[in-house]
């Protein structure tokens, strides 16, 4: 019924025990995972897993974390490595200005370098933007402008005027569990506004646990709990929900489908 369409399975706190994690996942009707990378040494571990669990895909990229550590991110490597048969989608990518782990202009440049992979591939770009909403708004519209490349705005928290610049790029917006806490009204009112053919769910485990697992390490299977609530906040129900959001999934990241 349902596809987290962005967890870190190979992360601390889900790697340890991955075949139970999986194992919960399929039991709350989650068909499908994306396991995203975030630095190149765990591009070869993450597909590994793909290549092992036939309902689990890879991504390959550098998160703006991490965009220090990788002084020289080439399109060229991204795209060699997107050839792989489980590689689905190129990131997770974008701007982080909240944390600053990495230098701006060096994010921004590594940025780039991601979207001209996905443009050259094909695959969807997977965005992180935090506390960053002018530049990946200025950068994702002046590359699109290039060419077009499809993608989406995962853990979605950015305004509802960052939400709308992104729909009117094509790009899709997937919502994680802070849209379960008591706190994230306007995430909320954003949510109830997205196109029921560009939405997506994701966990982004093992972090940001929903409701009511808050305080817990979060893993695959609370995508349902997501779900639920985003079923009852736009009122509709969850096997609706859930089939949307896994037909958008296999929409967007095509190579799955096919």
């Amino acid at each position: 019924m349902f596809v987290d369409s962005h967890c870190h399975l190979n992360y601390a706190g889900l790697v340890e025990d991955q075949a139970s994690v999986l194992a919960r996942a399929r039991d709350a009707g989650v068909a499908t995972m994306l396991n995203i990378s975030t630095r190149e040494r765990e591009w070869g571990d993450i597909i590994a897993t793909a290549e092992r669990e036939a309902d689990v895909w890879a991504s390959v990229g550098i998160h703006p974390h991490e965009a220090d550590a990788h002084p020289a991110v080439e399109t060229a490597r991204l795209v060699a490595m997107a050839a792989h048969p489980r590689v689905i989608g190129i990131g997770e990518t974008g701007l982080d200005y909240y944390y600053d782990h990495s230098d701006r202009d060096r994010q921004r440049a590594s940025f780039r370098a991601h979207i001209a992979a996905a443009r050259e591939t094909g695959l969807p770009l997977i965005v992180h933007t935090r506390d960053a909403e002018e530049d990946s708004a200025a950068i994702l519209a002046e590359e699109m402008a290039k060419g077009a490349f499809p993608g989406v705005i995962h853990c979605f928290t950015a305004s509802a005027d960052f939400a709308r610049i992104a729909l009117d790029l094509g790009l899709y917006i997937s919502i994680s569990g802070i849209a379960t806490f008591k706190n994230a009204k306007d995430l909320q009112a954003t949510a109830k506004t997205i196109p029921e053919d560009r939405l997506l769910i994701e966990t982004d485990a093992p972090f940001l646990a929903p409701v009511p697992h808050r305080g817990h390490t979060c893993e695959p299977a609370f995508v349902a709990d997501t779900a639920r609530f985003l079923a009852d906040l736009r009122g509709v129900s969850i096997e609706e929900l859930g089939r949307a959001t896994s037909a958008n999934f296999f929409a967007l990241f095509g190579k799955a489908r096919a």
